[in-house]
Parts: C-alpha cells; sequence; structure tokens
C-alpha cells in the first residue's frame, strides 16, 4: 500500500487507486502521513480537520474516522496494526516504500552524503529521484485550511529546496543548456526567487545568450522593487555585475550550494 501526498492525496493498493471520498478521512489520512511516526493529539487532529470551529461531536466523529481508516488499511493491506492509538493521540507508522514523502526525503539525504562525496552525477541522480516524485503541489485537494495551507507550504519549501539543489549540480556538471527552458518556467511561477534567476542568468551566460542573462537580472529587479519595494540582493547584483565584465570565472566551475 502506497501513500502520497507530494500532490493531491492519494492512496494506492495493488496497483489501484483507493483514497476514501470523504474529506474528513482524507484530510485525516494526509496528517498522519505529513508525521508518520510522530504521535497526533487528538486536539490537534480536531482543530486541523474542523478549521478551528469544531462541532461537539468532533472527538466522536474522530474516533470513528480513524476506525474507518484503520478497517481501510486492514482490508486493501493488513495493515491495521500500523494505525497506533497512544493515550495521548494516533500514530500512523509507515515505511520509506510506502510514504512518497519518505521517501522524497531519503532521496535528499542520498544526494546530499553523494555531493559532500565529490560523487555529483550520484547525487543528480538521487535529485531528479525525489523531484520525479512530485505530482504538483503538495495536498492539492485539501488546501484551503489554516492548518493544512501551512502544512502545504513547508512541504513546497522542502521540494523547492531539492529543485534548487538539482540545478545546481546540473550547473555544476556543465549542463547548462538543459536547465534554460525550465528556469524559465520557474521565474513565472516565482518572479521574486533570486537563485533561480541566478541559475537562469548563469546558464543563458555559460551559453552565449549575454543580452538574455542581463535581461533576466533586469526582470526580476523590477519585480523586487515593484512588489516589495526593496533592490535585489547582495549575491545576484554581484553576479550582474560580473556578466556586466563577461568575468572568466562565470565559465568555471562555480562555489555553488550542492549539498544543501
Amino acid at each position: 500500500m502506497q501513500f502520497k501526498v507530494l500532490g493531491p492525496l492519494e492512496v494506492v493498493a495493488s496497483g489501484r487507486t483507493v483514497t476514501p471520498q470523504a474529506t474528513k478521512i482524507r484530510s485525516l489520512i494526509a496528517l498522519l502521513c505529513v508525521h508518520s511516526g510522530t504521535i497526533l493529539s487528538r486536539d490537534y487532529l480536531v482543530h486541523a480537520i474542523w478549521s478551528d470551529n469544531p462541532p461537539h461531536t468532533a472527538r466522536t466523529a474522530l474516533q470513528v474516522y480513524v476506525s474507518k481508516l484503520r478497517k481501510t488499511l486492514d482490508t486493501h493491506a493488513g495493515l491495521a496494526d500500523r494505525l497506533i492509538t497512544k493515550p495521548s493521540g494516533y500514530l500512523l507508522e509507515l515505511e520509506t516504500g510506502e510514504l512518497d514523502l519518505r521517501e522524497f526525503d531519503s532521496l535528499s539525504r542520498c544526494a546530499r552524503i553523494a555531493a559532500d562525496s565529490g560523487r555529483l552525477d550520484e547525487a543528480l541522480r538521487s535529485l531528479q529521484a525525489a523531484c520525479s516524485l512530485w505530482r504538483g503541489r503538495a495536498l492539492a485537494d485539501l488546501r484551503g485550511s489554516p492548518a493544512f495551507d501551512s502544512v502545504a507550504r513547508q512541504l513546497d519549501e522542502r521540494r523547492i529546496d531539492v529543485l534548487e539543489r538539482r540545478i545546481d549540480v546540473q550547473l555544476s556538471l556543465r549542463q547548462h543548456r538543459s536547465v534554460i527552458g525550465e528556469l524559465y518556467g520557474l521565474i513565472e511561477e516565482y518572479p521574486t526567487w533570486e537563485a533561480i534567476h541566478s541559475q537562469l542568468m548563469i546558464s543563458l551566460y555559460r551559453s552565449g545568450r549575454v543580452g538574455e542573462s542581463l535581461k533576466v537580472y533586469r526582470k526580476i529587479r523590477d519585480s523586487l522593487v515593484r512588489e516589495i519595494g526593496m533592490e535585489p540582493g547582495a549575491e545576484i547584483r554581484r553576479l550582474h555585475q560580473s556578466i556586466l565584465a563577461r568575468d572568466p570565472a562565470l565559465d568555471m566551475d562555480l562555489n555553488l550550494s550542492i549539498a544543501g
């Protein structure tokens, strides 16, 4: 049985999707998965599932949802014992291969170890595999309440970190041309994210597209000034000056944060 939270919630058993239709049960599954291995208190689950406005029957309803989830686990995979009731709350125990988030974190750690040891090709394979696990925005079908928006944002930040590290590794491996199209898409999605603008500037410069590289800097500067009222950071400003000066160092391997 597999649980997927890196996108809309999905539960798969024997190659077949068995995701519950009821929103409250899906919410319970998502919370237990994201915090797999950690006891979640009944109060936390009640307030998260009912958006801080629980009915007086919420605790009873929560017990019913837990019972239904345990039955689902037993019916499809014989895993009812993985959903554990504790005096302080509930705990769902899942292995790396059973939860995409655990697999994502495992691949991220493997990439960090490989990069620290200078094995960039191996690091890249792990980072690419980690990025491929994403099927869209985390918990896309459950967003809208404060609790789920907060959890989903935290997951999105982890995705952004790995994505940035993956592109850093590709630049270190001289794969600058292969990332240009993706980076153009990312700067449209994240118009004030300086790191990916820097990566695109470097990729374009190394590809002989100096004018486009400088145009990318002007674009993020305009976005930051217009939306936040501030100038770009020192690092991207230095990169801009290096491109203007056609600094030979830009064609060499850069000191990129590939280890994360």
